[in-house]
């Protein structure tokens, strides 16, 4: 009996801390629903923030603490400002100082810089005479500042640039891609990333640069999916990982593939082709937006509603949609995240399910997306 209780306590920690909240806002003050539509924290906050990693920042009097999903202060309103966790850290502003604190509120003994970033996938940029390096999670210096820009860690890596040339490293600091670059690509998996080298636009792949004939601009590889597309003479196709047209640049533009269909337009119309370049939903909107993992893709005629993989229409066309917070959101920022699509109506923002049903049948002023917590 005490074996079933103590699992079954387990369990119920575990979808407490699993659930996800979304930030609303009704009548001027914001709180925080689950995914049945129910109010886990009731609207009580003239100015808050999305959860991270298990804590939101909210304001009270001016200045600003962290709660729980409880609704429960665990960091006291003291600060000016606030930022999000990530990595277990938060930078928060107090007396014009920035500093960082654990989710106790416990402070992090840093190296002295000239600023300090978020942290990000276990490190963050500190800046030290106009060159950038890295810091973990421990305050430890991880990479001296030695470049001159560092961008966002996607996946353990980040772009960098020395002088007037891009390379790649990890979060370890380690160098991942040689600095030979003009341009590189931000995103950096299995099926390599574009640079430019000289005139030549290419995939740096297994150590190679493998130049792509005519291209005079590449796109990231985006997901698992073997091509990307790329533009030559004013039109798109798509190339794989060794820089060969496999679809050729026919289309006046284009969007990653996902789901085995990628938004491709022919005469200002958008539709949706396979890896073969063949045509699976017809060339019949004004704007197409990339498929989301389970399946789903905005589409736009005069508004924006949302198809499935066989062109069926699930949501009309009667909405707007946008980008909303993209660290927190991932890459598939404008259609589904996960089971829920947040949408604006005349009547305020709302969320969708894979279905086509308003949850809650409520719209609310406003509306951030679900996040983990």
């Amino acid at each position: 009996m005490k074996k079933a209780f103590s699992l079954l306590l387990v369990l119920c920690v575990t979808m407490s801390f699993a659930q996800e909240l979304a930030l609303v806002r009704e009548d001027g003050l914001f709180g925080y629903i689950n995914k049945s539509g129910e109010y886990v924290i009731k609207p009580q906050y003239k100015v808050a923030k999305s959860f991270s990693e298990g804590l939101a920042a909210a304001e009270k009097d001016k200045a600003w603490g962290f709660i729980n999903t409880k609704g429960e202060w665990v960091i006291e309103p003291t600060y000016d400002k606030v930022k999000y966790y990530n990595s277990g850290y938060a930078l928060v502003l107090k007396d014009d100082q920035w500093k960082y604190i654990d989710k106790n509120g416990k402070e992090l003994n840093t190296p002295a810089a000239d600023k300090y970033y978020d942290f990000e996938e276990g490190v963050a940029l500190i800046r030290q005479n106009d060159k950038i390096g890295l810091m973990g999670t421990d305050g430890k210096t991880i990479l001296e500042p030695t470049y001159d820009e560092i961008k966002k860690f996607r996946d353990g890596y980040a772009k960098a640039r020395k002088g007037e040339l891009w390379g790649m490293i990890n979060n370890k600091g380690e160098i991942i891609i040689p600095f030979e670059y003009e341009e590189i690509g931000n995103t950096y998996n299995a099926s390599g990333v574009y640079g430019k080298k000289g005139n030549d636009f290419g995939i740096i792949h297994n150590g190679s640069f493998n130049i792509i004939d005519g291209a005079d601009k590449v796109w990231n590889f985006h997901g698992d999916s073997g091509l990307t597309y790329a533009r030559k003479d004013k039109k798109t196709g798509f190339v794989n990982s060794k820089g060969e047209w496999v679809i050729p640049p026919t289309y006046s533009k284009a969007r990653a593939f996902s789901n085995g269909l990628a938004p491709v337009a022919k005469d200002k119309e958008w539709g949706y082709i396979d890896t073969e370049g063949k045509t699976v939903i017809d060339f019949q909107y004004k704007d197409a937006e990339v498929f989301s993992a389970n399946g789903f893709a905005p589409v736009k005629e005069k508004n924006w509603g949302f198809i499935d993989t066989s062109g069926n229409m699930i949501i009309p066309t009667d909405y707007s949609i946008t980008a909303g917070l993209a660290f927190l959101a991932g890459n598939n920022d404008k259609g589904f995240l996960g089971d829920y699509a947040r949408l604006k109506s005349k009547k305020g923002w709302g969320f969708f399910n894979t279905k086509g049903e308003l949850l809650g049948n409520k719209w609310f002023q406003n509306a951030e997306p679900f996040v983990k917590n």
